[in-house]
C-alpha cells in the first residue's frame, strides 16, 4: 500500500472546494437574516476544524474509555469551567450533538415513555421537540401544548396554569423557536412548582442575549436549561446543558451512555472558544445591538403595512404576517432570496394556511449584528423589503435590490469568512 496522500481541499476534491466557496461567497454578498444562524468566528472555526476532529473520548474528564485523551480532558474542563462562569450554573454538559439531543437527554433523564409533558405549540411559536405530534417527543410522551392569546399572540399564562392544573405534567418547557417577546421564567417556575413538575427552559435561540444581558436568564430559576451553541452564542453547531447539582448525575447519564457514544471533541473547542469571546465587553454591546437592530426594523417593517406579530419584538426576532401584502409568506421569502435578503417563511399564530406555505416569514437580526450592521442598515432593509414586496415578480426588480445589497455588505466584512 502506498503512503496516504495529503493534498488540499481543492486538489483532493475540487468539486467540495468549489461548493464551498460558493457559499462563503453567498454569505458574504447576501443579509441573512435567518433567526437561527449567525457568523463564527475565525478562531471559532479554527478551533473547530482542528485535529480534535480526530479524537474518540467516551467518557466525561478523567473518566474515559480511551486512552490518550490528556489534551481532551482540559479542552471539555475549560469549556464548561467557562460556561460556568459566563451563565453562572452549577453544572454543563457540553457533549450533546446540537439542540434536539440535548432536548431529548431531559426527556430520558427524567420521563417514561407515557408520561405528561407541556410544552408552547408549534403553531405558536415554540420548537418540534417540545412535543409537537410530528416529532418523537410528541409521540413517546402525552404532550399538553399551550398557546398564544388571540388578541395579542403572546403565551397566555393563565392557560399554561390551567393546563398544567388539569394535567398534572413530569415536565414543563418554557423556551420558543419563533416568538418575539421576553419570557417571564419566574412566572413558569411558580407554576411548575404548584403542580410538583420540572421546569426545562430551552434558550437555544437567545442563549447569547442572556449571557450578554439582553435578556433575562433561566439559569438558576430552570431546574434544566438546554441550548444550541450557535444561533445568538455564535459557537459551533454542538448542543449544552445547564442544571442544578441536584440533577447532574441524571443529566450526564442520560447524554452518555444514554443517547450517544463519543463527543465531538473539535465542537467542544469550538464552544469553549465562543464562551471566552462572549465573556469580553464587546459581546455585550453586540448582545444589546441585536435588540436594538430587532426593535428598529419590526418599527420600520410596521410603518410599511407589514403585520408584525405582537407589534414589535424584545429579542432577536419577529414574526411578520405578509398577508396584507398580498402575498404568501413563501412567495415572499423565495424574491427576497433572490433580491440578496435571506430568511425563512413561517406560520403565525392561527394562521389558516399550510406550514410549508404559511402566512409569514420570520426575521432575525443577529448574523447582520455580527458583521457590524446598525438601526441604519435595518431601515434600508425595511425598504428593500418594501420594494420586493411591491413587485416581487419583477426580474429586474429583485436583482436592482440584490445589486444594493450586495454594495452594502462589501462594507460590513463578515466574520469568519476568507472573501477574495
Amino acid at each position: 500500500m502506498g503512503p496516504f496522500t495529503d493534498k488540499p481541499l481543492a486538489e483532493s476534491d475540487p468539486q467540495i472546494a468549489r461548493l464551498i466557496a460558493g457559499e462563503n461567497r453567498l454569505e458574504h454578498d447576501k443579509i441573512r437574516l435567518i433567526a437561527s444562524e449567525n457568523y463564527a468566528s475565525r478562531a471559532v472555526m479554527e478551533a473547530t476544524g482542528s485535529v480534535l476532529a480526530n479524537k474518540y473520548s467516551e467518557g466525561y474528564a478523567h473518566k474515559r474509555y480511551y486512552e490518550g485523551q490528556q489534551v481532551i480532558d482540559e479542552v471539555e474542563e475549560l469549556a464548561i469551567s467557562r460556561l460556568k462562569a459566563l451563565f453562572g450554573a452549577e453544572h454543563v454538559n457540553v457533549q450533546p450533538y446540537s439542540g434536539s439531543p440535548a432536548n431529548l437527554a431531559v426527556y430520558f433523564a427524567f420521563c417514561a415513555p407515557g408520561d405528561t409533558i407541556m410544552g408552547l405549540a408549534l403553531p405558536a411559536g415554540g420548537h418540534l421537540t417540545h412535543g409537537h405530534s410530528v416529532s418523537i417527543t410528541g409521540k413517546y410522551f402525552k404532550s399538553v401544548q399551550y398557546g398564544v392569546r388571540k388578541t395579542d399572540h403572546r403565551i397566555d399564562l393563565d392557560e399554561v396554569r390551567d393546563l398544567a392544573r388539569q394535567h398534572r405534567p413530569k415536565l414543563l418547557w418554557c423556551g420558543t423557536t419563533a416568538y418575539p417577546r421576553t419570557l417571564d421564567f419566574p412566572a413558569f417556575r411558580a407554576i411548575a412548582d404548584e403542580v410538583g413538575a420540572l421546569l426545562v427552559a430551552d434558550m437555544a435561540h437567545i442563549a447569547g442575549l442572556v449571557c450578554g444581558g439582553a435578556h433575562p436568564s433561566p439559569v438558576g430559576i430552570a431546574d434544566v436549561v438546554t441550548s444550541t451553541t450557535h444561533k445568538t452564542f455564535r459557537g459551533p453547531r454542538g448542543g449544552m446543558i445547564f442544571c442544578k447539582a441536584a440533577h447532574a448525575s441524571a443529566i450526564d447519564k442520560a447524554v452518555f451512555p444514554g443517547l450517544q457514544g463519543g463527543p465531538h471533541n473539535h465542537v467542544t473547542a469550538g464552544i469553549a472558544v465562543a464562551a471566552c469571546e462572549a465573556a469580553r465587553p464587546e459581546f455585550k454591546a453586540y448582545a444589546r445591538g441585536v435588540v436594538e437592530n430587532a426593535k428598529a426594523l419590526a418599527s420600520a417593517l410596521a410603518e410599511r403595512g407589514f403585520g408584525v406579530v405582537t407589534g414589535g419584538t424584545d429579542n432577536h426576532l419577529m414574526l411578520v404576517d405578509v398577508t396584507s401584502r398580498g402575498l404568501t409568506g413563501k412567495q415572499l421569502a423565495q424574491a427576497l432570496d433572490k433580491a440578496g435578503l435571506v430568511l425563512n417563511y413561517n406560520s403565525v399564530p392561527f394562521d389558516p394556511r399550510k406550514p410549508f406555505d404559511p402566512s409569514g416569514v420570520r426575521i432575525g437580526t443577529p448574523a447582520v449584528t455580527s458583521r457590524g450592521m446598525g438601526t441604519d442598515v435595518m431601515l434600508r432593509i425595511a425598504e428593500w423589503m418594501d420594494r420586493v414586496a411591491k413587485d416581487a415578480g419583477s426580474e429586474d426588480n429583485l436583482a436592482k435590490v440584490a445589486r444594493e445589497v450586495k454594495e452594502v455588505c462589501a462594507k460590513y466584512p463578515a466574520p469568519g469568512l476568507r472573501v477574495e
